[in-house]
């Protein structure tokens, strides 16, 4: 019976002595709204006012077509700026490294990923991925899909745009037709 005591007295001592410690930090001195009055900074308020430049987190909002490829909730059908040559290098540039070992240098799905056993990604030389929307790619680059990783974080959103240029390179270039040849190119009289 005594034992029963001595554990029980020892238990509440424990829990008497660790729970002073959260009390500390979270019952510390703070001010509840921000800007209020206050006698720690020169001007008598509470916080800092922002520093020149600084960046919202939420401006992304204010240009809901490039940043998200969705315009009122629906996918874009167009690109947030012109597409340029220099454009389509850089996205063959981000694709090869952020695509190809998955989807393969021309968007077929057998890269290195499939090769090596692993689910096969998706081609883009399909009929349904050919039609889908251009905003669409940008989202599934954006957050993933499936097996696919989000890159989100990972390639800047003017990149992800020049990604779905290319992409659209490449599937134009795997389904053209002699009609898609400009009459100017060399190369008009050899597809007739």
């Amino acid at each position: 019976m005594r034992t029963r005591l001595v554990v029980a007295v020892c238990m509440a001592l424990v829990m008497v002595m660790t729970s002073a410690c959260h009390q500390d930090m979270y019952n510390q001195p703070r001010y509840k709204k921000a800007y209020m009055e206050s006698s720690f900074f020169q001007n008598d308020m509470a916080s800092r006012p922002r520093v020149p430049g600084t960046v919202s987190r939420e401006q992304h909002l204010a240009d809901e077509h490039f940043y998200t490829g969705m315009v009122g909730g629906e996918f874009v059908t167009t690109f947030p700026e012109e597409v340029t040559s220099a454009t389509l290098r850089r996205g063959q540039d981000r694709y090869n490294i952020f695509c190809a070992p998955c989807h393969g240098l021309i968007g077929n799905g057998e890269g290195m990923v499939q090769k090596r056993g692993l689910t096969p990604p998706a081609n883009y030389h399909t009929d349904r991925l050919r039609n889908v929307e251009h905003g669409y790619i940008f989202d599934v680059i954006t957050n993933g899909y499936r097996n696919m990783y989000p890159y989100g974080s990972k390639i800047p959103p003017e990149d992800r745009w020049a990604i779905v240029a290319y992409v659209r390179a490449l599937q134009l270039s795997q389904h053209a037709t002699c009609d898609d040849v400009p009459d100017s190119s060399p190369f008009k009289r050899e597809c007739q």
